[in-house]
C-alpha cells in the first residue's frame, strides 16, 4: 500500500512538473464586433498534445490550451482523465473556427472531431464559448495562423 501511495505522489509531480513547462502565449478571438482575450498553453510536441489538460482540477476563464499541428490534419480528441468540462474549438489554417464541441464530458473516451482537416483546437472551459458569444466562422488571433499583428 505505501508503494501505492508513493507511486501516485511521484505521478503527481511528474504531471504537475509538465504543466509547468509548457509555454504560455496570448491568444485571442475575434467574434463580430468582441474580441475576447485568453492566455493559453501551448501543446506542439506529441506528449504535449497527448496530455492535454488532463489532471486539471481547474481552469481560470480566460485560460486555455492550443494545441498546434504544426500542418493541417484530421483532429480527433478526447477527454481521457480530463477531470473539467471543456469546450474545444476547430481552427482551420487562417484561424477561422470551423466548429465548437460544447461542453465536453470530463472522462470520455468518445473521440470529438469537426470530420475536417484542421490546423488546431482550443481547449477553453466548458460552456465559456456560449457565454461569450463564440460561433464557427469566428477568427482566433495568433502567431501560428499569421494573423496576429507585431
Amino acid at each position: 500500500m505505501r508503494f501505492i501511495l508513493s507511486f501516485v505522489f511521484v505521478a503527481a509531480l511528474f504531471v504537475q512538473a509538465a504543466f509547468a513547462q509548457l509555454e504560455t502565449s496570448p491568444l485571442s478571438v475575434q467574434s463580430g464586433e468582441e474580441t475576447h482575450a485568453f492566455t493559453v498553453e501551448l501543446a506542439v510536441t506529441p506528449e504535449e498534445i497527448q496530455q492535454g489538460l488532463m489532471f486539471r482540477e481547474e481552469l481560470a476563464p480566460e485560460a486555455g490550451m492550443l494545441f498546434d499541428f504544426g500542418v493541417t490534419r484530421q483532429a480527433s480528441m478526447w477527454m481521457k482523465n480530463t477531470l473539467i468540462s471543456l469546450d474545444m474549438l476547430f481552427i482551420l489554417e487562417d484561424g477561422r473556427v470551423i466548429a465548437i464541441a460544447r461542453n465536453t464530458q470530463p472522462g470520455s473516451l468518445r473521440s470529438v472531431g469537426p470530420g475536417v482537416p484542421v490546423r488546431a483546437v482550443l481547449e477553453i472551459p466548458g460552456g465559456r464559448a456560449k457565454e461569450l458569444g463564440i460561433e464557427p466562422g469566428d477568427t482566433v488571433v495568433h502567431p501560428i495562423f499569421g494573423n496576429a499583428g507585431g
